[in-house]
C-alpha cells in the first residue's frame, strides 16, 4: 500500500515537471491582465471624464480604488494560498476579477465604476502572488531563475501594452472594451489552469495569523491611501499627516506581534537574510521609479508631443518589449557576475536613463523616448528578475505565497509612492512656471491653468490668438521643466537603491 501511494506521489511529481513550461504559459496569462489593468485605463481617463461627468476626485479613484485594494489584500492572500491551496487561490482571483470586469461595463455612475475597480484589486490580490508561489512549487531550484526571469518578463510584457491597447481600444471601441478585455483573458486562464496548474499548499496547513492579517491589512491600505491622497491634499495636511503617523503605527504593531506570535503571517526573521533585505530595496527602487516615469511620460507624449492616445501607447510600446528581452539576458548576466553587481549596475543604467528626461523639450522625436523607453526596460528587467529571485531563494518553499505577495507589496507601495513624490514635485515645478502666464487671465480660469497642463490647452484652445498661443506654449514648456525636476528626484531614489544593493546584496543564494 505504501509503495503504491508513493508511486502514484513520483508520478504526480513527473506529471508536474513534465507540465512545467505549459504551467508557466497558463500563469501567463493571469499576469498579462493584471499588468495591463495597471496602466491601461489612463489612457481612457478623459473618456471615461466624459461619459460619466466624473470630478478629478473620481477620475483619481477610479485608477486608485484598484491600487488600494490590491496592496491592502496581498499579504493575506498569499497566506491564504499557501493555507488552503495556491491553484484554489488562483482559481477565485481570476473568477473575482473577470466578474468585476464585467460589472464595470454596466456602471452608470462613477461611484459604480470606482466599486468595481475595487473589486478587481480583490480578484488581483488574489492572483498575483499565486502565480510566483505555484511557479516556485513547478520548477526546481536549477531552473527557477530562468523561470522568474520569464515571470518577470510577462508581467513587464503586461504593463508595457497597457498604453498601447488602452489606446487602441478607446480609438476604435468605447471605454466598456477597457474593462471586456480582461475577460475573455481570464476565462482562458481559469480554464486551462483547471488542466495544468498544480494545486500546493503549506504542509503544516497553520491556521491564519488573524491579528496579522487585520493590522497589516488596516496599516497598509491607511499608509497607501495617504501616499494616494497626499498630492491632492498637500504632504503636510493635518490628515495626511494623520493617515501617515496611524498607517506606520498598525505596521509597526503588525511586526511586533508577528516577532511574537507562534505561527506569524510574515517571519520577519526572514529579512536577516541579506538578499532578502536587497531584493525588496531593489524592487522597491525600481518600482518607484518605473511608475513615476510612467505617469509622466503619459502626459508628455499626448499634451506636449500633441500624440493621440493610441500613438502615444505605440510610442511606449518598446518598454514592453525591452523588458522581457531583459527578464532573458538577467539570468545569463547572474551567473556570471552575481546578483549584487547585475542588479547594483541595472539601477544604475535606469538612474541614467532617467537623468536624460532633463534633456527633453517640447521639440523632442517620439522615436527618442521610444528609445529611451527599450534600453530602460531591458535594464528594469534585470532589476525586477534576480531581486524576485532574491526574495523567494530567502524564504521556504512552504511559505512561497508569503514571500511572493512581499515581492509584489513593496513594487506596489514603492510605485504609489513614486507617482505622488514625483506628481507632487512636477505640480510645484508647473504651477511655479505658469505664475506670470496666469496673471494674465480670468480668475475662474487661472487657477486650472496652473494645476494641469491638459486643463491649460484645454483653456488656450478657447482664448483669443495671442493670449491662447502665450498660455499653451507656457504650459508645455512648464510641463517639459517640470517632468525634468521629477525625473531627477526619480534618478537620485533610484541610485540610493542601487548604492545599498550593492554594499548588501550577496551574488548567490544563502541557506534558508
Amino acid at each position: 500500500m505504501a509503495a503504491s501511494v508513493s508511486a502514484t506521489r513520483d508520478a504526480r511529481a513527473e506529471r508536474i515537471y513534465q507540465r512545467r513550461w505549459l504551467t508557466l504559459g497558463v500563469l501567463a496569462l493571469s499576469l498579462v491582465i493584471i499588468g495591463l489593468d495597471n496602466f491601461v485605463l489612463n489612457v481612457a481617463l478623459p473618456t471615461l471624464q466624459t461619459a460619466f461627468d466624473a470630478t478629478a476626485a473620481q477620475l483619481q479613484w477610479m485608477v486608485d480604488a484598484y491600487i488600494l485594494v490590491f496592496a491592502g489584500l496581498l499579504l493575506l492572500m498569499g497566506a491564504l494560498g499557501d493555507r488552503f491551496g495556491r491553484a484554489r487561490v488562483l482559481q477565485l482571483g481570476l473568477l473575482v476579477f473577470g466578474g468585476a470586469s464585467i460589472a464595470a461595463t454596466f456602471a452608470t455612475t462613477a461611484e459604480q465604476l470606482i466599486a468595481a475597480r475595487a473589486v478587481m484589486g480583490i480578484g488581483a490580490a488574489m492572483m498575483m502572488p499565486s502565480t510566483l508561489s505555484i511557479l516556485i512549487n513547478v520548477f526546481p531550484r536549477d531552473e527557477r531563475g530562468r523561470a522568474i526571469a520569464a515571470w518577470a518578463g510577462i508581467m513587464g510584457l503586461g504593463i508595457g501594452l497597457g498604453p498601447v491597447t488602452g489606446g487602441f481600444l478607446i480609438e476604435h471601441f468605447d471605454w466598456p472594451a477597457v474593462f471586456l478585455i480582461n475577460v475573455p483573458v481570464a476565462a482562458t486562464a481559469l480554464l486551462l489552469g483547471l488542466v495544468l496548474v498544480p494545486d500546493s499548499r503549506d504542509p503544516s496547513r497553520a491556521s491564519i495569523d488573524l491579528p496579522g492579517a487585520a493590522l497589516s491589512i488596516s496599516g497598509v491600505t491607511i499608509l497607501v491611501y495617504g501616499i494616494i491622497d497626499a498630492p491632492r491634499t498637500g504632504w503636510t495636511d493635518p490628515f495626511i499627516l494623520a493617515t501617515f503617523a496611524v498607517g506606520l503605527l498598525l505596521l509597526a504593531a503588525f511586526g511586533w506581534w508577528e516577532l511574537r506570535t507562534s505561527h506569524p503571517m510574515l517571519d520577519f526573521s526572514l529579512f536577516r537574510n541579506r538578499r532578502m533585505t536587497a531584493g525588496v530595496t531593489a524592487i522597491g527602487a525600481n518600482f518607484f521609479g518605473l511608475f513615476a516615469v510612467i505617469f509622466g511620460l503619459t502626459q508628455f507624449l499626448q499634451f506636449v508631443l500633441g500624440l493621440t492616445p493610441l500613438e502615444a501607447g505605440l510610442v511606449m510600446l518598446p518598454l514592453a518589449i525591452g523588458i522581457p528581452m531583459g527578464a532573458g539576458l538577467s539570468v545569463r548576466l547572474v551567473s556570471r557576475l552575481g546578483t549584487g553587481r547585475v542588479v547594483a549596475g541595472a539601477l544604475v543604467v535606469v538612474a541614467l536613463l532617467v537623468l536624460t528626461v532633463t534633456q527633453w523639450s517640447t521639440t523632442t522625436e517620439p522615436w527618442v523616448v521610444s528609445l529611451t523607453l527599450f534600453f530602460a526596460g531591458m535594464a528594469m528587467a534585470n532589476v525586477m528578475a534576480p531581486s524576485a529571485d532574491a526574495i523567494l531563494g530567502a524564504v521556504p518553499e512552504e511559505r512561497a505565497g508569503v514571500g511572493s505577495a512581499v515581492n509584489v507589496l513593496v513594487g506596489q507601495m514603492a510605485g504609489a509612492l513614486g507617482v505622488a513624490v514625483v506628481g507632487s514635485v512636477m505640480n510645484s515645478v508647473y504651477s511655479d512656471r505658469m505664475t506670470d502666464v496666469v496673471a494674465q487671465l480670468p480668475p475662474q480660469v487661472a487657477g486650472p491653468a496652473s494645476d494641469s497642463v491638459g486643463a491649460a490647452l484645454a483653456i488656450a484652445g478657447q482664448l483669443p490668438g495671442a493670449l491662447g498661443a502665450a498660455l499653451a506654449t507656457a504650459a508645455q514648456s512648464g510641463f517639459v521643466d517640470a517632468l525634468g525636476a521629477g525625473a531627477i528626484v526619480a534618478a537620485v531614489a533610484i541610485l540610493v537603491g542601487a548604492l545599498l544593493v550593492g554594499r548588501f546584496m550577496p551574488p548567490r543564494h544563502l541557506p534558508v
